[in-house]
């Protein structure tokens, strides 16, 4: 990547999604213990804001010609080769590719486990994750989206990191083998400039035999 800098830091809002882990109480709540030793519960009654529904039906670019299959789960993403290069994960340990834009500073990022975590929850997990490290990361727009007949959870984030004006651009979306984040990253003026090639980008997500 041209900008292993700028990388390293918006990973940083990352990285700690996966020190999680879950538990059941007696009762069968479910809980995320944190890596401090603290918890909390998965998801508080009354909490969770209602999320609508764009009613736009989404679905890959016929530039998109390239699948790139994941090995963890039974997903795969279409590609443009002639503007986004890929590379198995070099930087994140916990992502499975990483993507970048051929002509400007855009990066990109797919992440899988295999543990299902619904979408809501997953989103709500990267967005506290991320205001540990950027207390003023806030969520600009989430919707619900049919892309190539799934439904993912949509989530904009935008905060400061060392004084660095950042944007991330995610797809969430879960089945019962797993979970998936698909996502672009990078300064707020770059992503706010390229929102349509980073949704032929993200819109290229699908789910293989």
């Amino acid at each position: 990547m041209r900008n292993t800098l700028f990388t390293a830091l918006f990973l940083s809002l990352l990285s700690p999604i996966f020190t999680q882990q879950k538990a059941t109480t007696e009762t069968g709540e479910i809980v995320i213990l944190m890596p401090d030793k603290t918890w909390e519960f998965e998801s508080s009654p009354g909490s969770k804001n209602i999320i609508k529904t764009n009613p736009e039906v989404f679905e890959k670019n016929k530039s998109s010609s390239f699948l790139v299959r994941s090995k963890n789960l039974n997903i795969g993403f279409y590609i443009n080769p002639k503007t986004w290069t890929f590379n198995k994960a070099e930087l994140n340990e916990d992502a499975e590719y990483e993507l970048e834009y051929r002509y400007n500073d855009l990066y990109g990022l797919v992440i899988t486990e295999k543990v299902e975590i619904p979408i809501d929850n997953l989103a709500n997990i990267a967005f506290e994750t991320a205001k540990d490290v950027a207390p003023d990361m806030r969520i600009v727009n989430q919707e619900y989206r049919l892309v190539n007949g799934l439904k993912v959870l949509h989530q904009e984030m935008v905060g400061t990191l060392e004084g660095i004006n950042l944007s991330y651009y995610a797809y969430y979306y879960s089945n019962a083998n797993g979970s998936a984040q698909f996502l672009v990253y990078s300064g707020r003026n770059i992503v706010n400039t390229n929102t349509e090639i980073i949704d032929e980008l993200l819109n290229g997500l699908v789910v293989l035999p």
